[in-house]
């Protein structure tokens, strides 16, 4: 719970300034380098389970555990589950060693998580 209420704190703190210009004291070359940023690969760890479980219930746990899950649908309509994005394939595994540690800790058995490059329609 205490978790959740720091995650909320965070959220209301991070909006607030909402609205001010701050783009107008950037010089340029930060502007250029947060663009070469958005162009470089990204990466996700993809997490399944060898047998069916909700997805409600994976995702949810891995909310529980600081680990925030998107639910998307791919191209042949299965639902898959993504953490990230990451800048660097190092830092996608990097968390996943932490996700790993996390399923041993919780006996969570035959789940799997992968690091995968972001493809440009997810």
């Amino acid at each position: 719970m205490r978790k959740l209420v720091w995650v909320v704190a965070a959220l209301v703190l991070a909006g607030c300034g909402e609205g001010k210009s701050v783009d107008a004291q950037k010089p340029k070359s930060e502007a250029v380098a947060a663009s070469a940023v958005a162009s470089a690969p990204q990466w996700d760890l993809e997490v399944r389970g060898e047998t069916t479980q909700a997805v409600s219930d994976l995702s949810g746990w891995l909310i529980e555990h600081a680990f925030v899950p998107s639910v998307i649908k791919d191209s042949s309509g299965n639902t898959r589950i993504l953490v990230g994005p990451f800048n660097s394939k190092a830092d996608a595994e990097a968390r996943q060693v932490e996700l790993n540690a996390a399923l041993v800790r919780a006996k969570k058995q035959n789940i799997e998580s992968l690091v995968i490059e972001r493809t440009a329609a997810q």
